[in-house]
């Protein structure tokens, strides 16, 4: 590659790499392009914003559905903006003396900043970015299920038989999904995950479900959630206007922000 390509060129390219290799360093990308590191970071930088790509320490990985097979870390730079805005919807509805729960996703992660100052909160999650978050939250007493750590989505998860979920109640309860159908309803990747939110769903009062658009109309693994157990969906603005139309008819109410 030369210097001669028009910076749109050269971003086109970046794109077309990594849809093709999944992922590329800046100091690759920079060889490849002949140009400097400076210059590949504030294409990747552009490229990012643009929702093309997502930035990673020392390079970036493709934007297109290998998020569902991208970790934690990754996952909580996708969609970042709509998640913000779905989180700090979702917190509104959390009110002192109550009892939550927050699944270990990104979008439920999103909701803790805005939930610190709640007094006599209980709050139950396998999470541990959303627990550790909570650390120097007083007012807010926290609960973890048992279980094995899973690294890529950092909780906790297979904690035995669900006997220590059963004991608790809960007025509401914040799950995210990686896809979401009318027919399937929510559905996740790992079958621990889903068995524990099954557990979690059947003990709360009110099931809040915390879908950004780009998951409606992809289906995972395996379903935890049907619509017919969904109370309210918070999701943005670019979720599917006929979806959103169905879900509402079969009476679940829909929060766009």
């Amino acid at each position: 590659m030369s210097q001669d390509l028009f910076p749109h060129e050269r971003r086109d390219q970046i794109v077309a790499l990594l849809e093709e290799n999944g992922r590329a360093g800046v100091s690759e990308l920079s060889q490849r392009f002949d140009v400097s590191e400076v210059t590949i970071r504030s294409d990747l930088d552009i490229l990012a914003r643009q929702g093309l790509l997502v930035r990673t320490r020392g390079g970036a990985v493709a934007a297109h559905d290998t998020e569902l097979d991208l970790d934690f870390y990754i996952r909580r730079r996708l969609h970042a903006d709509e998640k913000e805005r779905i989180g700090k919807a979702a917190a509104a509805l959390v009110h002192d003396r109550e009892s939550i729960v927050l699944d270990a996703s990104t979008t439920a992660l999103a909701m803790v900043d805005h939930i610190r100052n709640r007094r006599q909160l209980t709050v139950i999650s396998n999470g541990l970015f959303a627990v550790t978050a909570l650390l120097e939250a007083p007012g807010i007493t926290v609960l973890m299920p048992g279980g094995f750590l899973s690294r890529d989505s950092a909780s906790l998860v297979g904690g035995g038989d669900g006997a220590f979920i059963q004991q608790f109640t809960f007025q509401k309860g914040f799950f995210s999904a990686r896809g979401f159908t009318l027919d399937e309803g929510l559905t996740d990747l790992n079958i621990a995950e889903v068995t524990l939110k099954q557990g979690l769903i059947a003990g709360a009062k009110e099931v809040i479900a915390l879908v950004d658009s780009s998951k409606w109309g992809r289906v995972g693994f395996a379903s935890f959630a049907s619509i017919n157990q969904i109370d309210c969906m918070i999701t943005d603005n670019g979720a599917p206007r006929d979806m959103v139309a169905a879900l509402e008819q079969a009476g679940v109410r829909v929060v766009l922000v």
